[in-house]
This record gives structure tokens, C-alpha cells and sequence, in this order.
């Protein structure tokens, strides 16, 4: 009887931790989203960068369409063979790409990129300066169309009424369940004291 009694407990304690949990995630989503509308610029958050990739160079470690959170760099000139890196190309693009070999001129420091997915390596090397970030594992697949549709006028519009819409659906679930349980006690048969009878 213990058990039956604790696991309905339990049970409530879970569906709070997961919805509260649920809400947290959309909110700070939400937040992340319309700040980077506002300004213009990628998400950002604790130091940490959401960018998205669009192109396949370097699938299979990162798959088109993925959200990657990339880190600030303190000191750009000491980067290493292997690491991922977000750089600014000649073309003012930002690319994601693997060093593939560090070299020195004077007092900078130039990487060779290439796309794990691409043939050859990216024509012109990148100076020290245009690193924007380092790639810190942390990837999303498929997450950055979402978050593309999200920054269009029409995704923008959903994105402020969608949680207004679910705030109102989960809110009539709960008054519906409250209601329900309230008129389930409420025709259950009051059971009369034995003690207030006298035996014959």
C-alpha cells in the first residue's frame, strides 16, 4: 500500500521537474531568438555562441542545417592542428572549418583550413585576427532550419503567438483536470461511521 501510495507522488514530482524544464527551454529559446532578431546578430549566451551551418563541407562531424555553439577565444595566436574553428573568409562569410596547419609571419599567426567534407584545402589562409570563435563539440542537427524559419517574418509572428497558444491549452488541461477531480470526490458515497451505530 506504501508503494501505490508514494508512486502517485513521484509521479507528480516528474511531470512538474519535466514541464518546468520544458518551459525553461522554450522561454530561453524564445529570449535567444528574438534577441538576435532585434539585433541582427547570432544568439548568444554565457560566452557561448549559437551559429548556424547552411553548407555540407563539413558533414559527417557536422550535418547541414545543425545550430553549433562556438566559444570566444582569448588568445587567437594559439590555436592548434584539429581544432574547428568560425572565421571571417576574404569574402566577409563566416566559416566553419578544421586547421589543418599553423604557420608565422612576424608577428601573426596563419592557419590553413579545410572542410572535413571538401577536397582540397581553402585557398587563402586565415590570419590570427579573423578567428571569430573555436567549434566546442556542442552541435544540433537539422535545429538551424528551425531557428532560419524563426528569424523570417512569418517564423517570428508563430514563434511570440505559438507559446501564448500553448500557455493557454496547457492552462485549460489543468483547470479541466482540476474540475474533473473535484467532481469525481464530489459524487463518491460518504461512508458513515460504525462507531455511531448501537448493536442491538
Amino acid at each position: 500500500m506504501a508503494k501505490k501510495k508514494k508512486w502517485p507522488k513521484v509521479k507528480k514530482v516528474l511531470n512538474n521537474i519535466i514541464t518546468t524544464g520544458l518551459f525553461l527551454i522554450l522561454f530561453t529559446m524564445i529570449f535567444l531568438l528574438a534577441f538576435s532578431k532585434i539585433t541582427g546578430d547570432n544568439p548568444s549566451l554565457f560566452g557561448y555562441q549559437l551559429k548556424i551551418v547552411l553548407s555540407g563541407s563539413m558533414e559527417p562531424a557536422i550535418q547541414t542545417g545543425s545550430v553549433i555553439a562556438v566559444q570566444d577565444v582569448s588568445d587567437k595566436t594559439t590555436l592548434e592542428t584539429g581544432e574547428v574553428i568560425t572565421f571571417i573568409d576574404e569574402s566577409e562569410r563566416l566559416i566553419t572549418h578544421r586547421i589543418t596547419d599553423v604557420r608565422t609571419s612576424g608577428d601573426s599567426v596563419l592557419y590553413q583550413t579545410k572542410g572535413d567534407n571538401n577536397d582540397a584545402v581553402d585557398q587563402a589562409m586565415v590570419i590570427d585576427e579573423n578567428v571569430v570563435a573555436k567549434y566546442t563539440g556542442f552541435t544540433v542537427p537539422y535545429a538551424g532550419y528551425v531557428v532560419n524559419y524563426a528569424q523570417s517574418d512569418i517564423g517570428s509572428a508563430l514563434l511570440f503567438i505559438g507559446p501564448g497558444i500553448l500557455l493557454i491549452i496547457y492552462g485549460s488541461f489543468i483547470i479541466w483536470k482540476t474540475i474533473r477531480e473535484l467532481d469525481n470526490k464530489s459524487k463518491r458515497p460518504i461512508e458513515e461511521d460504525p462507531a455511531k451505530h448501537s448493536s442491538v
